[in-house]
Protein backbone atom coordinates (compact mmCIF):
# COMPACT_ATOMS: atom_id res chain seq x y z
CA UNK A 1 0.00 0.00 0.00
CA UNK A 2 1.55 3.47 -0.97
CA UNK A 3 0.28 6.21 1.16
CA UNK A 4 0.44 10.35 0.75
CA UNK A 5 0.24 13.09 2.92
CA UNK A 6 -0.36 15.82 0.87
CA UNK A 7 0.37 19.13 2.96
CA UNK A 8 0.13 22.62 3.32
CA UNK A 9 3.49 24.37 4.09
CA UNK A 10 7.03 22.87 4.54
CA UNK A 11 8.16 21.24 7.80
CA UNK A 12 11.30 22.88 9.04
CA UNK A 13 14.15 21.33 11.31
CA UNK A 14 12.94 20.80 14.72
CA UNK A 15 11.07 18.60 17.11
CA UNK A 16 7.99 17.99 14.87
CA UNK A 17 10.79 16.91 11.64
CA UNK A 18 12.79 14.61 14.12
CA UNK A 19 9.28 12.67 15.31
CA UNK A 20 8.13 12.68 11.55
CA UNK A 21 11.37 11.29 10.74
CA UNK A 22 11.34 8.77 13.45
CA UNK A 23 7.94 7.44 12.20
CA UNK A 24 8.38 7.27 8.95
CA UNK A 25 11.68 4.96 9.01
CA UNK A 26 9.52 2.55 10.97
CA UNK A 27 6.74 2.14 8.30
CA UNK A 28 6.65 -0.62 6.22
CA UNK A 29 4.10 1.09 3.90
CA UNK A 30 5.78 3.59 1.26
CA UNK A 31 4.95 6.92 2.74
CA UNK A 32 5.35 10.34 0.66
CA UNK A 33 5.36 13.74 2.07
CA UNK A 34 4.31 15.71 -0.61
CA UNK A 35 4.36 19.73 0.38
CA UNK A 36 2.74 22.60 -1.06
CA UNK A 37 2.77 26.80 -0.30
CA UNK A 38 0.95 28.91 -2.31
CA UNK A 39 3.20 32.05 -1.89
CA UNK A 40 0.89 34.95 -3.08
CA UNK A 41 -0.77 36.76 -0.36
CA UNK A 42 -4.51 36.00 -0.97
CA UNK A 43 -7.48 36.74 0.93
CA UNK A 44 -9.10 33.09 3.16
CA UNK A 45 -11.56 32.33 0.61
CA UNK A 46 -9.25 32.08 -2.88
CA UNK A 47 -6.16 30.84 -0.25
CA UNK A 48 -8.95 27.68 0.30
CA UNK A 49 -9.21 27.74 -3.76
CA UNK A 50 -5.74 28.06 -4.46
CA UNK A 51 -5.01 25.63 -1.39
CA UNK A 52 -7.21 22.94 -2.61
CA UNK A 53 -6.10 22.92 -5.97
CA UNK A 54 -2.55 22.43 -4.91
CA UNK A 55 -3.39 19.39 -2.73
CA UNK A 56 -5.41 17.51 -5.08
CA UNK A 57 -2.33 18.18 -7.69
CA UNK A 58 -0.46 16.31 -5.14
CA UNK A 59 -2.10 13.59 -4.99
CA UNK A 60 -1.67 10.40 -7.44
CA UNK A 61 -4.53 9.51 -9.98
CA UNK A 62 -7.14 7.07 -8.39
CA UNK A 63 -6.19 7.20 -5.04
CA UNK A 64 -8.27 6.72 -1.79
CA UNK A 65 -8.82 10.40 -0.37
CA UNK A 66 -9.55 11.11 3.46
CA UNK A 67 -9.32 14.82 4.35
CA UNK A 68 -8.58 15.80 8.12
CA UNK A 69 -11.12 18.30 8.90
CA UNK A 70 -12.78 19.30 12.10
CA UNK A 71 -15.89 18.24 10.43
CA UNK A 72 -14.96 14.27 10.06
CA UNK A 73 -15.14 11.44 11.83
CA UNK A 74 -12.67 10.92 15.19
CA UNK A 75 -11.49 7.56 14.81
CA UNK A 76 -10.28 5.36 17.72
CA UNK A 77 -6.98 3.61 16.78
CA UNK A 78 -8.22 0.02 16.11
CA UNK A 79 -10.83 1.40 14.05
CA UNK A 80 -8.89 3.51 12.35
CA UNK A 81 -6.71 0.53 11.47
CA UNK A 82 -9.49 -1.78 10.35
CA UNK A 83 -10.31 1.12 7.71
CA UNK A 84 -6.46 0.88 6.40
CA UNK A 85 -6.52 -2.87 6.69
CA UNK A 86 -9.78 -2.88 5.19
CA UNK A 87 -8.54 -0.99 2.17
CA UNK A 88 -5.14 -2.36 2.15
CA UNK A 89 -7.18 -6.29 2.09
CA UNK A 90 -9.39 -4.50 -0.98
CA UNK A 91 -6.42 -4.00 -2.90
CA UNK A 92 -6.40 -0.72 -2.57
CA UNK A 93 -2.92 0.72 -4.03
CA UNK A 94 -2.85 4.14 -2.95
CA UNK A 95 -4.48 6.49 0.00
CA UNK A 96 -3.76 10.15 0.13
CA UNK A 97 -4.39 12.16 3.13
CA UNK A 98 -4.67 16.09 2.96
CA UNK A 99 -3.87 18.63 5.65
CA UNK A 100 -4.91 21.84 4.69
CA UNK A 101 -3.56 25.33 5.59
CA UNK A 102 -4.72 27.75 8.45
CA UNK A 103 -7.76 28.70 6.80
CA UNK A 104 -8.58 24.95 6.28
CA UNK A 105 -9.51 23.00 3.03
CA UNK A 106 -11.77 23.99 0.53
CA UNK A 107 -15.39 22.21 0.03
CA UNK A 108 -14.50 21.52 -3.61
CA UNK A 109 -11.90 18.89 -1.60
CA UNK A 110 -13.84 18.13 1.45
CA UNK A 111 -16.48 16.78 -1.50
CA UNK A 112 -13.86 14.79 -3.13
CA UNK A 113 -13.04 13.03 -0.36
CA UNK A 114 -14.18 9.53 0.37
CA UNK A 115 -13.27 10.11 4.29
CA UNK A 116 -13.33 13.00 6.41
CA UNK A 117 -11.12 12.64 9.41
CA UNK A 118 -10.95 14.70 12.47
CA UNK A 119 -8.42 14.51 15.56
CA UNK A 120 -10.44 15.82 18.01
CA UNK A 121 -12.18 19.08 18.97
CA UNK A 122 -9.12 21.15 19.59
CA UNK A 123 -7.15 22.97 16.94
CA UNK A 124 -3.83 21.60 16.77
CA UNK A 125 -0.73 23.45 14.68
CA UNK A 126 -0.78 21.86 11.32
CA UNK A 127 2.59 20.51 11.46
CA UNK A 128 2.21 18.93 15.09
CA UNK A 129 -1.16 17.19 12.88
CA UNK A 130 1.26 15.45 10.38
CA UNK A 131 3.24 13.77 13.53
CA UNK A 132 0.10 13.08 14.99
CA UNK A 133 -1.39 11.70 11.64
CA UNK A 134 2.23 9.18 10.99
CA UNK A 135 2.49 8.22 14.30
CA UNK A 136 -1.48 6.42 13.94
CA UNK A 137 -0.60 5.05 10.35
CA UNK A 138 2.47 3.42 12.15
CA UNK A 139 -0.03 2.67 15.47
CA UNK A 140 -2.05 0.83 12.57
CA UNK A 141 0.22 -1.41 11.48
CA UNK A 142 1.13 -2.41 14.18
CA UNK A 143 -2.34 -3.22 15.38
CA UNK A 144 -2.75 -5.04 12.31
CA UNK A 145 0.83 -6.86 12.97
CA UNK A 146 -0.05 -7.58 15.95
CA UNK A 147 3.13 -5.68 17.26
CA UNK A 148 2.83 -4.91 20.94
CA UNK A 149 3.70 -0.97 20.09
CA UNK A 150 0.14 -0.39 20.57
CA UNK A 151 -0.56 -1.95 23.67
Amino acid sequence: MNITIAAVGRMKAGAEKMLWDDYAKRLKWSLILKEVEEKKPLKAAQMKIKEAELLLNAVPKGAKLIALDRTGRAFESEDFAKKLGGWQDEGIGDIAFVIGGSVGLDRTLLEKAQLKIAMGAMTWPHMLARVMLIEQIYRAQCILGNHPYHK
